[in-house]
């Protein structure tokens, strides 16, 4: 979101213009080091650019240090309840604290925090959930965009009278209309960088269409510097998931990406499954391909004119064509070869 100011987290800028960050979080324990330091390897590999922690006790806040100094991307520690707790977690080199003040405890807990993070440099990322509702505001709003952003700008109010200014905040609901409506009205009010997310949005394919639904509708409107797609599996689905609402919603350039067609009664041959082999075969490539499996000879070249490369097919033969224009007739039998030849060709240019 180009309106937002820029906020440091470790070696990563946000806010400002800067492309969007893409979150996920642990799902071991924090102290289990080996266990979350091998999670977050693997995160990183997906394209994972902030990870977030839970501290629950000192064993985890004391982890951080180690598991510090064995990754790449910057570590936030999730804190809830305990200043004890955040500032510890702080002292052994978190790059960003998560927390919510009005569960920290006493004003003066909250000031113990915020001086911590002054003194150490790092931003704080606080807000509100539909769960989370302050009670003068659930009382006045109900559960509703409003309640949640008055929420967590009395959060952040807070904070600025302790003289933190690097935060971060986030607006929540499980319900992707209030997500989007609590963001748009926040976006409004504030130009502190926002974390944007569905919060509880369940398990991988609701989570994946709800988050699509929502993240991508504010991302397109210029809504949002940080994300985290939540879902109920693997947080490496996190990952993979935001990088697709990224690409689908024109903010990531170098992939490539695979169109084909859904297919009809005009579709002779198998194309279903040579699309499949395609994505599989450049999940990892990075730079700005469009490769197109069609289904049908009679459209197919025309309708995905504007891809590097495209196979359609027939009952006995298949075409490769370029732009749209046809290039080569092959028989049916050696269309999976001689395409990905010719695909071969194009990545490794």
């Amino acid at each position: 979101m180009t309106g937002t100011r820029r906020v440091k987290i470790g070696n990563r800028w946000i806010g400002g213009g800067e492309k969007v960050a893409v979150q996920s979080m642990c799902t071991f324990k924090t102290s289990e080091t080996d266990k979350v330091i091998g999670q977050i390897l693997g995160l990183e590999k997906a394209g994972c650019d902030i990870i977030r922690v839970s501290v629950l006790d000192d064993r985890d806040a004391v982890a951080i240090r180690a598991i510090k100094k064995a990754i790449h991307i910057p570590l936030v520690a999730d804190i809830h309840f305990s200043a004890r707790l955040a500032t510890e977690a702080i002292e052994h080199g978190c790059d960003k604290v998560r927390i919510n003040p009005g569960n920290i405890g006493s004003e003066e807990k909250v000031k113990l925090v915020a001086d911590c993070v002054r003194a150490h440099g790092i931003p704080v990322r606080v807000g509100a959930n539909s769960g989370s509702i302050q009670r003068e505001y659930l009382e006045r709003y109900g559960v509703s965009a409003e309640a949640l952003v008055e929420s967590a700008l009395s959060e952040v109010r807070i904070l600025e009278k302790y003289g933190v200014e690097n935060i971060v905040i986030a607006v929540k609901s499980s319900s992707a209309p209030m997500t989007v409506k609590a963001y748009r009205l926040l976006s409004s009010r504030t130009d502190y960088p926002l974390h944007i997310g569905v919060t509880e949005a369940g398990t991988l394919e609701t989570a994946t269409v709800k988050s699509a639904a929502a993240l991508g509708s504010l991302l397109m409107d210029g809504i949002g510097d940080t994300m985290r797609v939540s879902i109920s599996a693997d947080p490496i689905e996190e990952v993979r998931v935001a990088r697709e609402i990224l690409r689908a919603c024109g903010l990531e350039k170098d992939f490539a990406e695979v169109i084909c067609c859904p297919t009809c009664g005009r579709c002779r041959w198998n194309a279903m499954a040579l699309a499949a082999k395609v994505q599989e075969k450049v999940k990892g490539v990075e730079k700005p391909l469009k490769i197109a499996v069609m289904g049908c000879i009679v459209n197919g070249p025309g309708e995905a004119r504007e891809c590097d490369l495209g196979i359609a097919g027939d009952r006995d033969y298949c075409v490769i064509f370029r732009k749209g224009a046809v290039v080569r007739r092959i028989e049916a039998w050696e269309a999976e070869r001689e395409f990905f030849k010719e695909l071969d060709e194009i990545i490794n240019a």
